[in-house]
């Protein structure tokens, strides 16, 4: 009764979920998702039944007195069970909504942070929150109270036959867990046949997702298990060739380089402001939809790059472009491994090494999401987070607003100014956030203007508000005619699309103001890791570099991007997109920057080699970071201030 349960509540929640998407889905590939659905469900229903067969094997060679327990252990198994797959489904369609996939690392990434997802759930999605708790705890009453009424019955039979029957039953199990009598058990890849990420992710359930996430996250050098491998040499060479470096100077270090700057003059402060999920389709200069008139205005006053893409769709994925040039890959961002917790290359290590106070200000808890680990043990000075805001006059789920969180960085730069010493500041907003919880009557939607998701274009719109006022601010302070700003977004509020990498989706805007370089629209396809060795560029800074991203103040034969969307990974070149997936997999598209279009294409000589090259900078990024090649060839010691 168990093992059918399970498989009704797995088909329901698909059949539900097709409907619910069936725009997305073809009347060809129905069948494939739910036939490969139905394979997934009996492999996850016999995994989850196996400690019950060894319970109840085990139990009968128990005494007595033990094996009423051993019972209710099993018993409260399956209502854990059942009720825990309730949850999972029913949180489904929510984190579809925001991720445009099942639920997948992330759902257990956001476990370690229970104040902020509590606090989330409470104020953006309460409903989902009570109809799962009543939901949940509906089954576990229901099954609790069938158990009750269908307790199992000792039997007589001897030992022989008990044994027989449990072999016999383990057999079942383990050939229905493995799901395949092929040389592989099940895996994702084998039920996968679209090249939507959103409608292979149905083929899974939701429990099976996330362990399989999980497992993925147990080893965080999978690029060459997921994409295929590649000699060092052949990685190690293209990706050198592809850098457009002058000269390398290191064998130890092999993407370590000198590079001459742009400017040549005295030292210059530097401010980032890292906007959180500020997506190109909302801001106006952009061809989005127009919620962003301070950014629009910006785009006026500085070198504005129109095609710029994220590396990723998560915050770190963001500070890891932005802050360490580091390249994106399957694993988690750099900013969460033990391995580049100290001496991994970033601007603040580089820029602290020529004297500057290097600064991070967040209106949240600056532990989240590690940043505070990984910005203390990589040049990060100084660390103002939610504790150090004066008198902030709103508090939302994720920290303070923005509002008050640029009152305090202006309060800060003012301080750093009067130092006499050259700074870095990186300001990173948080008000721009699922549930989109800012202050009232700051900002309004007219009328007639449409919206999907009025909460989070107000954000938007208040996001752009509080920026606005900043950059005001900031003109007619002393510290700003000799600062940098870059004003940038860490990803898009959302990515979707049937693509297996929505490449318009990673599209965001980018700024670079008071830099000697005079105010444009650059149109060239460009990457977030392009910016970290640009702002080196413009402020001065000659010094040996790991960062392998283009110096935007040159021209280069190619322009290129990369970017992570789950576990596939796409390299852009010029207009032609190789983007490899799990199982050693590969397609092949045309992206036009200007419309925004993508189509598949077939295979090519030129495609292939494009392929080459996203293989070897995937595989490149997991090697520097498992060999430790991604660091200066300069030790410093570093003084650690935190508020």
């Amino acid at each position: 009764m168990t093992f059918l349960t399970l498989l009704a509540l797995f088909t329901i929640s698909r059949l539900a979920l097709s409907v619910w998407l069936i725009e997305r889905i073809t009347q060809d590939s129905l069948f494939e998702l739910l036939w490969g659905g139905f394979r997934v469900d009996v492999s996850t229903s016999a995994y989850l039944l196996l400690p019950v067969l060894l319970l109840v094997f085990f139990g009968y060679f128990l005494p007595t007195r033990w094996q009423y327990f051993v019972n209710k252990l099993c018993q409260s198994y399956i209502v854990l069970l059942i009720t825990s797959v309730v949850l999972f489904e029913i949180a489904t369609p929510a984190f579809i909504n925001q991720y445009d996939v099942r639920p997948n690392r992330l759902f257990i990434e956001y476990l370690q942070y229970p104040h902020e997802v509590f606090s989330m759930l409470v104020n953006g999605h309460l409903f989902t929150l009570v109809v799962a708790v009543v939901l949940c705890g509906a089954t576990a009453f229901v099954t609790s109270q069938y158990i009750a009424h269908h307790k199992a019955t000792s039997s007589n039979v001897g030992w022989v036959t008990h044994s027989l029957l449990s072999l016999c039953c383990l057999i079942a199990l383990a050939l229905m867990a493995r799901g395949t009598l092929g040389h592989r058990p099940l895996n994702p890849s084998l039920v996968y046949f679209s090249q939507d990420a959103l409608v292979n992710s149905l083929t899974l359930n939701s429990p099976y997702s996330v362990a399989f996430a999980i497992k993925n996250m147990r080893s965080e050098a999978s690029a060459q298990a997921l994409y295929g491998a590649l000699d060092k040499q052949k990685i190690i060479q293209l990706v050198r060739n592809e850098a457009y470096k002058s000269a390398f100077i290191s064998d130890e270090f092999p993407t370590l380089s000198r590079e001459p700057s742009f400017y040549q003059g005295q030292q210059k402060n530097l401010v980032i402001v890292l906007e959180e999920s500020l997506g190109a389709r909302f801001v106006g200069a952009l061809g989005g939809s127009g919620l962003t008139p301070n950014f629009d205005q910006l785009y006026q006053q500085g070198w504005g790059f129109k095609n710029m893409y994220a590396t990723g769709t998560r915050s770190v994925r963001g500070i890891e472009a932005v802050i360490t040039g580091f390249m994106p890959s399957p694993s988690r961002s750099v900013v969460k491994l033990s391995k580049s917790q100290h001496q991994f290359y970033t601007l603040a290590s580089a820029l602290s090494q020529q004297g500057y106070t290097t600064q991070f200000i967040y209106g949240g808890e600056s532990h989240f999401d590690n940043m505070k680990s990984f910005f203390l043990g990589n040049g990060f000075s100084d660390i103002v987070d939610i504790n150090d805001i004066e008198s902030p006059e709103f508090v939302a789920s994720w920290g303070v607003s923005d509002e008050d969180l640029f009152n305090q960085a202006d309060k800060e730069l003012v301080a750093l100014a009067q130092s006499n010493q050259p700074f870095f500041s990186l300001i990173f907003t948080s008000s721009n956030h699922d549930p989109f919880d800012i202050p009232k009557g700051k900002v309004s939607l007219e009328d007639d203007f449409k919206s999907d998701n009025r909460a989070r274009d107000l954000a938007i719109k208040y996001a752009d508000h509080a920026l606005g006022n900043f950059i005001t601010t900031a003109q007619k302070r002393d510290y700003w005619q000799n600062t940098i700003f870059l004003v940038v977004a860490d990803h898009d509020v959302r990515v979707f699309g049937s693509e297996p990498v929505p490449i318009k989706s990673f599209h965001i805007p980018a700024v670079i103001l008071n830099s000697e370089v005079n105010a444009h629209a650059d149109e060239r396809l460009v990457s977030q890791i392009d910016l970290p060795v640009t702002l080196l560029s413009l402020l001065g800074v000659q010094e040996p570099s790991p960062m392998i991203g283009y110096d935007l103040t040159k021209t280069y034969p190619t322009q290129r991007a990369m970017m992570q969307y789950y576990d596939n990974y796409a390299y852009i070149e010029n207009d032609k997109v190789a983007v490899l997936m799990p199982g050693k997999k590969a397609s092949y598209w045309h992206y036009d920057v200007k419309n925004k279009q993508q189509h598949a294409i077939m295979p090519s000589t030129e495609l292939e080699q494009i392929k080459e090259k996203a293989l070897a900078h995937v595989l490149f990024s997991s090697l520097a970071y498992q060999k430790q090649l991604y660091r200066s060839n300069v030790n410093h010691r570093q003084v650690v201030k935190v508020h």
